[in-house]
C-alpha cells in the first residue's frame, strides 16, 4: 500500500518557508522583524548593489578592471565584499562580439556577496537545464536578443568558482559619473541574461 503525502509535503517551497517561520518565531526561536531586515539586506542593500559598484569602477578605472578580471575575489575584496558564497569570484567580460552567461546546473552557487539573494528564475530547473542546451532560445524567452554573430559561452558556477558577468558598458554613459553607472547595473546584466542599456 502506497502513503498518501502530507499536504506539507506538497506544497510549494515559499509556503513551507512561511511555515516554517511561523513555527521557529511562535517558539520564540527567531524574531521576524530581525529575519525580515536579513532578508531586506540581502535582497536590496547588499545585491545588486555590491555588485554594481564593481562594475561601475572597472568600467572606469582601467587598472581596477584589470586586477578584476585577473583575480575577481581579491578585486571584489578591494571593496571589503567577501563571505560566504564569495570565494573563488571568476569574473568574465561581455562585449559586442562575445557574451557569457551564468547557471548553476546542480543547485543554485551564486555570488551572495556581489548580487545578493539568487532570484527564483535562477533557482528553477528548466533554466538551469535550458540554458546549457539552448542558451539563444533562452536568453530570447528573457527578452535578451542576440545576433546570429555574437558567440555565447555558459559558465556553469560550483563550490569552486562562482561566475560574475561584467557587462559591457553602454554607449551615451562617457560622462556619467561611478554613482551614476552604477545604478543603471542591473542583477540580470551580471549574471548575462540581459545587457546594460544606455541611458534615455
Amino acid at each position: 500500500m502506497t502513503a498518501t503525502p502530507h499536504a506539507a509535503d506538497r506544497a510549494p517551497a515559499s509556503v513551507r518557508t512561511e511555515a516554517l517561520e511561523a513555527l521557529l518565531t511562535e517558539k520564540g526561536l527567531v524574531n521576524a522583524g530581525g529575519l525580515d531586515g536579513l532578508i531586506n539586506r540581502f535582497v536590496n542593500d547588499v545585491g545588486p548593489m555590491n555588485g554594481a559598484t564593481v562594475v561601475a569602477r572597472a568600467w572606469t578605472d582601467p587598472e581596477y578592471r584589470e586586477r578584476l578580471l585577473a583575480d575577481g575575489t581579491a578585486a571584489v575584496g578591494e571593496f571589503g565584499f567577501s563571505g560566504p558564497q564569495g570565494e573563488h569570484i571568476v569574473v568574465v567580460p561581455n562585449d559586442a562580439e562575445h557574451h557569457n552567461v551564468v547557471v548553476c546546473t546542480l543547485c543554485s552557487c551564486y555570488p551572495w556577496p556581489l548580487l545578493g539573494l539568487p532570484p527564483d528564475w535562477y533557482k528553477d530547473p528548466a533554466y538551469r537545464s535550458r540554458i546549457v542546451r539552448e542558451p539563444r532560445t533562452v536568453l530570447g524567452e528573457m527578452g535578451l536578443e542576440l545576433g546570429d554573430d555574437v558567440k555565447i559561452t555558459v559558465w556553469d558556477s560550483s563550490a569552486e568558482n562562482r561566475y560574475f558577468i561584467l557587462p559591457a558598458r553602454p554607449s551615451g554613459t562617457e560622462d556619467m559619473s561611478e554613482t551614476e553607472l552604477a545604478a543603471i547595473v542591473t542583477r540580470e546584466a551580471m549574471v548575462g541574461v540581459a545587457v546594460v542599456g544606455s541611458p534615455s
